[in-house]
């Protein structure tokens, strides 16, 4: 069998015939030639049988590597001339417009970046970490299905830190199909704005639900362009709330701590800070024996995580609406004269979006639900530091996240 021949075959690209093979130290080059007689645009559908000019050099393309060979592509393609976006260099069936890759080796590089750390990857593939970036974002927009934005009901609207020094990302997620649908960057109105200017009028006057935050960005924009959706307030970010409550009554117990000049006192006391805020079956036993010294002192302290451990109690499976309703109110009143300035602007918090938080409850918007897809976008979003583009970032959460299956190359 020649050498053209085999490699024809185990290339597995349609298309295309090979018309040279070429082996280096560190790579195997293969030209290769098109198939087809005519044009095609690599903007749109058009195509012709008439060519403009042949480029004057040779176009190259990274295929998936050949044992510890880099294995590339080379093929002498022709111009021609669209109607719309004037002369262009012809499309080729095996890799996407101005993409220096195939299709296979994109989508073994988009896996991956689903699966695995940023130093694995460039490892393994040989790219550097921009280029993994760039790689991401093509995938993505190739993907992503036009559609996922019809027939949506039941939202989430949240933000999340991609980036250090307060660089966040805006996503909605479809609660019924449990998936993020659509991205930007930023984090307040202007970035929700976006959202329904693309879904439209129609289509935002179609949303019944609306889980939020309790921040005025979303609320805004969200009361502006869906007047008819009910607003919920997702009881993960309630708790959160408690969360950084605890925390901010414990840093000012350190502080004080810190002024008696009894600097091991107060550097004992700043290792329970995870003792307080995990919960309590999550506890190792150093933050068991932390906790329980904690409760046998009392205090400012305690009695903050008391009041964290009844409301993360209210959201628990199991309780009816009437019963929340009730221990709400009961922890606003509790809170309110609990002499702890971080909770007492809690409990006016959360009694100034309490009937957010019931119709959560009664229509079955939990952490439950949200939690999961939440934890997931913050692990990739650590994974994404490496990214120096907000659309990079997005495009990992949407491979992760969204309405794509991402398979390696020889499982499609």
């Amino acid at each position: 069998m020649r050498v053209s021949r085999a490699f024809s075959r185990l290339l597995c690209l349609d298309g295309i015939w090979v018309r040279e093979v070429q082996f280096f130290a560190d790579r195997v080059v293969v030209r290769v030639a098109l198939r087809r007689r005519r044009l095609h645009c690599p903007l749109c559908s058009y195509s012709t049988p008439y060519r403009h000019n042949q480029q004057p050099v040779e176009s190259v393309w990274r295929h998936l590597d050949l044992g510890i060979w880099r294995l590339e592509l080379r093929a002498r393609l022709r111009r021609l001339g669209c109607p719309e976006h004037g002369v262009r260099v012809e499309s080729v069936p095996f890799a996407r417009h101005r993409s220096g890759f195939t299709r296979d080796f994109e989508q073994l590089v988009a896996w991956l970046a689903t699966r695995t750390d940023k130093t694995t990857i460039t490892r393994l593939v040989r790219i550097d970490w921009d280029t993994v970036g760039r790689i991401i974002s093509r995938v993505c927009a190739d993907e992503l299905d036009p559609e996922r934005l019809e027939n949506l009901f039941e939202i989430g609207i949240d933000e999340v830190s991609w980036k250090r020094q307060h660089n966040y990302l805006t996503l909605v997620a479809d609660h019924i199909r449990g998936q993020i649908v659509w991205g930007t960057k930023g984090n307040d109105s202007v970035a929700a704005n976006r959202f329904f200017s693309q879904i439209g009028k129609s289509r935002s006057h179609a949303i019944e639900v609306i889980s939020l935050d309790m921040g005025p960005g979303y609320a805004k924009s969200a009361r502006e362009h869906a007047p008819q959706a009910i607003i919920a307030i997702d009881p993960f970010h309630v708790v959160a709330l408690a969360n950084r409550a605890l925390d901010d009554v414990r840093r000012a117990y350190w502080n004080k701590l810190r002024e008696l000049d009894d600097p091991d006192a107060a550097r004992r006391f700043k290792d329970a800070r995870w003792s307080l805020l995990k919960a309590p079956d999550r506890l190792n036993d150093q933050q068991s024996r932390t906790l329980r010294r904690l409760r046998a002192a009392g205090g400012e302290v305690w009695r903050g995580y008391t009041l964290k451990e009844a409301l993360r109690a209210i959201f628990k499976p199991g309780l009816t609406l009437e019963d929340v309703t009730i221990l709400i109110d009961r922890f606003i009143s509790k809170a309110l004269r609990s002499r702890l300035g971080p909770f007492i602007r809690l409990a006016k918090t959360i009694r100034r979006h309490r009937d957010g938080i019931l119709h959560a409850i009664r229509l079955g918007i939990n952490q439950g639900r949200t939690e999961a897809l939440n934890n997931k976008v913050r692990l990739i979003t650590r994974r994404a530091y490496g990214f120096h583009s907000a659309n990079a970032a997005l495009a990992l959460i949407m491979l992760t996240c969204g309405p794509i299956t991402v398979t390696p190359p020889h499982q499609q």
